[in-house]
């Protein structure tokens, strides 16, 4: 690979200047939104027995036990909520009668950061005994940028032909939100969709701390009818006897990495942040498509929740793909200033700290000494 020295006397670099975040504007097809409704490539090979329960967390062992029968149960014909095709019922009942078995048809995976859920729900994913084209996997954000994209009643028909529907980090920011996911579970379950989620949050307390209208209330409850809700306890296991996270680098190094690294992408943080402003959050994975690292400089707190949000999501999705991120600036567990992590969304702010915490581990060899 030929090299050439930069002008800012970074020296030897790659055959290209990096890319830029801040100069993509993706478009993404509906089409693309559901085809890529499968586990992402971090969990592409994750299985039951690859997750490996803490022997003093007991409640990682009983999660398993039952997500793994929950995914023989799921098993022969699509089970449609008038009961009108053969097979076995969600949690194994046997074979369906006229009237279709009561009481939740999901399973809610509820624990902290790290205790590794969303392994779990792509263990499931793979474990359930029916073609990709028949279960689909997905954050919740993921699920309502398919509502917009499509319609609700094309998501309805696209998603109630499904066995399976699993959702990634349930979480309502909104009473909007609240109101359109309801509706559309309710639908996918009288379809006889089996539905699985997780979250750091149980499924009656959802929304806590940010609405407490009685309508709100009302549609969480009917969420919460759903789901059988099983408690994982454990640790961070992102940050389970590993290093302490490396301090932030020099905006010099930072750079000298992004030139000397292909794929690598190099943006100023405050920049990066204005940008997805412009960006729908269902078009930050595109953003990242082929990008190998992320270099970011004058990392600094966010200055308000919208912005926050915006790089919640930004960081699910680095992460989903592996993307290791070096940076220069505040450390990014000083992102989220003491009000936004003692508010309402300080689980999703606490989520983003430890993804990124740990991309940043991922991105150490990237800067040569």
């Amino acid at each position: 690979m030929s090299t050439s020295t930069t002008a800012s006397g970074f020296g030897p670099i790659a055959d290209a200047a990096p890319l830029s975040l801040c100069a993509r504007e993706p478009h993404v097809p509906a089409d693309r939104l559901v085809a890529e409704m499968v586990p992402p490539p971090r969990f592409d090979s994750v299985r039951f027995d690859t997750y490996i329960p803490d022997p003093n967390q007991p409640s990682q062992t009983e999660a398993v036990r039952v997500l793994d029968g929950f995914a023989a149960g799921l098993g022969g014909a699509h089970a449609t909520g008038s009961g009108k095709t053969g097979g076995r019922g969600f949690f194994g009942f046997g074979k369906k009668s006229a009237k279709a078995p009561t009481g939740p048809r999901g399973v809610y995976l509820d624990g902290g950061y790290g205790v590794g859920k969303t392994h779990l729900l792509a263990s499931l994913w793979h474990a359930t005994p029916a073609e990709p084209s028949l279960k689909a996997f997905g954050t919740f954000v993921e699920l309502t940028n398919l509502v917009g994209a499509l319609g609700f009643q094309k998501t309805v028909q696209t998603l109630g032909g499904h066995r399976l529907l699993c959702i990634d980090e349930f979480e309502l920011d909104d009473p909007g939100d609240t109101v359109l996911v309801s509706s559309l579970l309710r639908k996918l379950v009288d379809a006889g969709v089996a539905l699985a989620a997780t979250s750091n949050t149980l499924p009656g307390k959802l929304g806590e701390g940010r609405f407490a209208s009685v309508d709100f209330l009302r549609e969480i409850q009917g969420l919460s009818a759903h789901f059988r809700a099983l408690r994982i306890d454990g640790e961070d296991y992102r940050h389970r006897g590993l290093p302490e996270t490396p301090p932030p680098y020099s905006d010099e190094q930072v750079t000298k990495a992004a030139y000397a690294t292909p794929g690598a992408s190099l943006d100023d943080f405050p920049h990066l942040l204005d940008h997805l402003a412009r960006v729908h959050p269902s078009r930050y994975g595109a953003l990242t498509d082929g990008i190998e690292a992320v270099c970011l400089t004058d990392v600094r707190p966010v200055p308000d929740q919208s912005t926050a949000l915006r790089l919640v999501v930004l960081a699910d999705r680095l992460y989903d793909r592996e993307v290791p991120v070096l940076a220069s600036g505040q450390p990014f567990d000083r992102l989220f200033s003491e009000e936004m992590l003692g508010g309402g969304y300080r689980k999703k702010y606490f989520r983003a700290i430890s993804r990124l915490t740990a991309l940043a581990r991922d991105a150490k060899s990237l800067v040569k000494d």
